[in-house]
């Protein structure tokens, strides 16, 4: 389960919007609504997309998509 928290705060960091973030990996803004609300899960393509935009480092990864 995606860590919603952690990905909003990142893009509050980059002062990036779920509009933002839809456009830069190809999604519609709604999608990417229910995706951060787990409402919808990320497709491992979609979460290495979002990595790059939100600039999350590669050991860090973990600790944004899967929460336990």
């Amino acid at each position: 389960m995606l860590n919603t928290d952690r990905i909003k705060a990142r893009m509050d960091e980059l002062h990036i919007t779920q509009a933002q973030l839809a456009r830069e990996i190809g999604v519609a803004a709604p999608t990417i609504c229910q995706k951060i609300n787990n409402i919808r899960p990320f497709s491992l393509d979609e979460a290495e997309r979002v990595a790059t935009v939100l600039e999350i480092p590669d050991n860090e990864f973990g600790g944004y998509f899967f929460s336990r």
